[in-house]
């Protein structure tokens, strides 16, 4: 692979993850819980790698090129995350539960709603979509599908690392600071449910 090529969607890829939306919303949520960050992120990161697999084998552009396929998938993803959104905005986090609402929460429940976060989000299927093939070469000695697979994981590394700083910050800022974790929450509820509304809007309108 031509490293200006992996050097040129890195950076592509760090724009993209630095830019906040449901992801970083969901990463604050867990954060503000403390110990589901590490679920909560390993969940955004398989849905990242889920759609990094899928175009490798070509069945992201079989699935783009269904208009059917790709609307149901959409219509999914906005319900999962206005579902998401509702029950973060009745349920704020803060930093302050008691043992018991600690022990209670399910890292597993975690793992897969960080999952539909990223997995059921089409923006960033079909991101994948239109940029991995676009930094691979054909001359490379790696075959495509094994190139975009090495940038998919590239960008699940930058992922790692910002989704995981956004939680211990928003957990280090507003520990002390309960009633701002629930305005926090509240709002990071709201920007997913928002992006959820967005999707449905987008395929009434369409």
């Amino acid at each position: 692979m031509d490293a200006a090529d992996v050097l040129g969607f890195w950076t592509l890829s760090i724009l993209f993850v630095l830019i906040p939306g449901a992801d970083w919303a969901y990463a604050i949520s867990a954060g503000l819980r403390g110990r589901v960050v590490a679920p909560a992120v390993a969940g955004m990161l398989m849905g990242h790698l889920t759609a990094t697999v899928l175009v490798a084998a070509g069945v992201g552009a079989l699935v783009a090129s269904t208009p059917g396929l790709m609307g149901g998938l959409t219509l999914a993803g906005g319900a999962y995350l206005l579902w998401l959104g509702v029950l973060t905005f009745t349920r704020p986090a803060t930093p302050r539960e008691s043992p018991e609402a600690a022990a209670g929460t399910s890292r597993t429940r975690w793992w897969w709603k960080g999952l539909g976060v990223s997995g059921l989000n089409p923006k960033v299927f079909l991101l994948f979509l239109a940029l991995l093939p676009q930094f691979t070469s054909q001359s490379a000695s790696l075959p495509i599908p094994a190139q975009i697979l090495v940038l998919g994981l590239i960008h699940v590394a930058t992922c790692a690392v910002v989704y995981v700083a956004v939680a211990l910050t928003a957990r280090r800022l507003l520990s002390a600071r309960p009633a701002w974790a629930k305005i926090v929450s509240r709002a990071s509820a709201v920007a997913i449910a928002g992006l959820g509304l967005a999707l449905f809007a987008e395929q009434l309108l369409a």
